[in-house]
């Protein structure tokens, strides 16, 4: 598999797209919409987005990076605590949503 190789889960059918419960470090749950994943040095990344944004004052985007690890032959997604690796992957995150699509490109 390509290395960065991303699976886009953003979906204009708001009804279709992949929903999540994740738990804070205070044990409250909160439902994200998962906008993204990608494999970058054989580990998985995904990026979500808050269901309900109260914050939503249309300048900024902000989404929640975190990556898959194997504990007890479970996968959990967890924080990512290394700076770099951190960086690593909000950069291609970064990247990859902030495309600009030609739609002129597309309809030949």
């Amino acid at each position: 598999m390509d290395e960065n190789k991303i699976n886009d889960a953003m979906d204009e059918n708001a009804e279709d797209a992949e929903v999540v419960m994740l738990t804070d470090e205070e044990g409250n749950e909160h439902a994200f919409q998962l906008i993204g994943e990608a494999e970058l040095k054989g580990t998985k990344y995904y990026a979500f987005v808050p269901v309900e944004d109260d914050n939503d004052d249309g300048e900024f985007f902000e989404y929640t990076i975190l990556k898959s690890v194997m504990e007890n032959g479970e996968e959990m997604l967890v924080s990512i605590d290394d700076d770099d690796e951190f960086d690593d992957a909000a950069d291609y995150f970064d990247a990859f949503l902030n495309e600009e699509v030609d739609y002129d490109e597309e309809s030949k």
